[in-house]
C-alpha cells in the first residue's frame, strides 16, 4: 500500500512515532478497521493510549478507509493533555463520560475496546469501590452496548491477577491454572473485579452471541506510563529520569515478568482480531523474568551518568498502596504465540526507550 501524506509527522516523541511504526509492521488484519468505529474506553489511560495512537496512525499511513476512534475518557482535561498533538483531528473524538454511568453515545461503534479501569496498586486500598465498579458496571455498560449495536469485536483489558496466588509448580502460568484470592481481603477489589468482568463477557458471548476476547497483560511498562504510578518499575524510571538513587521499598525478592508495551499492544490487536470469542489469552513476556533487585542493578549499570546506586529502604508504601503477597508470577503465552504473537523487546532496549521517552518533555507526546 502507498502511504498518504503524513501532517502528523513529527508532532510525536520519535519513540512513540517508532513505536507505532514497528506496531503496524505486524502482519494483523489491519483492514478490518477500514471505514469502522472503534470506541476505547479509558482511552487516556497508558495502555489504552497506545491502542488509539496506533489506530491514528494507521490513517496517516494506510490507503485504506479513515478509522473514526472514540475515546470515553473520566477526566477531559488530562486527555485532551495527552491527545494534544491531534487537537483538531476529524478522526478522534474524546468524550467525557463515566463508564459506570449511562452512556450517550451517537452512531454505531463497531469495535470496542473497554479498558477503563484503576490499575495500580495505589487506589486498591483508597478507592477499591471505584476500582470494582469499572469492571462491573462498567463492562456490562460496554456489553450491553456492544449488543445494542451487533458489534463486530470486543475486547476486554483483564490481568494477570485473575490468577491470584498459583502454586509454584504451575508458573509460567497457562489461562487455566487459577490460585487463591480471597474475596474478603480489600485488595481483592481487582483481581476479583476482572474475574467478574470476564465472567460478564463470557455470558454475553454465550447468550447474546457477543464477539468477547479477554486480554491479561502482565507488568507493562513503556513510554506514557505514570512515573507517580507507585508500582516499583515506574518508580525506577522517575529515578532515572531525575538522576536520583533507586530505592526498593521492599527487599526486592519478588519476581515479575516485564513486558514493552508496544509488544503488548500487537498483543492486544492480535487477541481483538484473530482471538476466540469468550477466550482469554496471556499478553506478557516470561523471556524478561527479573527480580526486583536485580532489575534496580541492571538499570544502574544501564544508566551509569550520574552515578546512581541501589538503596533498600524498607518502609511502608504510602497510603492505598496495596502490596502483592504474590512472590513470582509469569505467563506462559504459548496460546497468543499460536495466533502469531511473540514479544521481541528485552528489559535493556526497553527501558531505554522508555526512559528516553521522558528526556524531551517539550516534545513529548506520551
Amino acid at each position: 500500500m502507498t502511504p498518504c501524506a503524513d501532517p502528523n509527522r513529527g508532532s510525536r516523541h520519535p519513540i512513540l512515532e517508532g513505536d507505532l511504526d514497528r506496531i503496524l509492521a505486524n502482519s494483523l488484519p489491519w483492514e478490518q478497521f477500514a471505514g469502522k468505529t472503534v470506541l476505547v474506553t479509558g482511552a487516556g489511560g497508558f495502555l489504552p493510549a497506545y491502542l488509539v495512537e496506533t489506530l491514528l496512525r494507521l490513517n496517516e499511513t494506510r490507503t485504506l478507509a479513515k478509522v473514526r476512534v472514540v475515546g470515553l475518557v473520566r477526566n477531559l482535561k488530562k486527555a485532551q493533555e495527552r491527545f494534544r498533538h491531534h487537537a483538531g483531528r476529524s478522526d478522534l473524538d474524546l468524550v467525557c463520560q463515566d463508564v459506570i454511568e449511562p452512556w450517550n453515545l451517537e452512531g454505531r461503534m463497531d469495535f470496542i475496546i473497554h479498558a477503563a479501569s484503576q490499575a495500580s496498586p495505589k487506589f486498591f486500598g483508597s478507592d477499591p469501590v471505584g476500582t470494582l465498579e469499572a469492571n462491573l458496571l462498567g463492562t456490562r455498560r460496554a456489553l450491553l452496548r456492544a449488543r445494542e449495536d451487533r458489534t463486530e469485536g470486543f475486547l476486554y483489558f483483564s490481568s494477570g491477577e485473575v490468577y491470584g496466588q498459583v502454586d509454584p509448580a504451575r508458573i509460567p502460568i497457562l489461562e487455566d491454572a487459577y490460585g487463591y484470592l480471597d474475596p474478603t481481603n480489600v485488595r481483592a477489589c481487582y483481581g476479583e473485579g476482572k474475574r467478574a468482568g470476564e465472567a460478564l463477557c463470557v455470558a454475553y458471548a454465550h447468550q447474546f452471541g457477543i464477539p468477547a476476547r479477554i486480554a491479561r497483560p502482565f507488568h507493562t511498562y513503556g513510554p506514557g506510563m505514570a512515573l507517580d504510578d507507585g508500582r516499583v518499575f515506574a518508580d525506577f524510571v522517575s529515578n532515572i529520569v531525575l538522576g536520583q538513587d533507586l530505592v526498593l521499598k521492599s527487599e526486592g525478592l519478588a519476581v515479575r515478568p516485564f513486558c514493552y508495551l508496544a509488544d503488548a499492544t500487537v498483543g492486544f490487536f492480535t487477541v481483538l482480531l484473530k482471538g476466540s470469542t469468550g477466550a482469554a489469552y496471556n499478553v506478557g513476556n516470561p523471556d524478561t523474568e527479573i527480580s526486583i533487585r536485580d532489575l534496580a542493578a541492571l538499570l544502574v549499570r544501564v544508566f551509569p551518568e550520574p552515578q546512581k546506586r541501589v538503596v533498600v529502604s524498607v518502609q511502608p508504601h504510602s497510603h492505598g498502596y496495596l502490596e502483592s503477597p504474590i512472590v513470582r508470577n509469569s505467563p506462559d503465552i504459548r496460546k497468543l504465540r499460536a495466533l502469531g504473537w511473540n514479544p521481541t523487546t528485552g528489559l535493556v532496549d526497553g527501558f531505554t526507550r522508555t526512559v528516553n521517552s521522558f528526556l524531551n518533555p517539550s516534545n513529548q507526546a506520551t
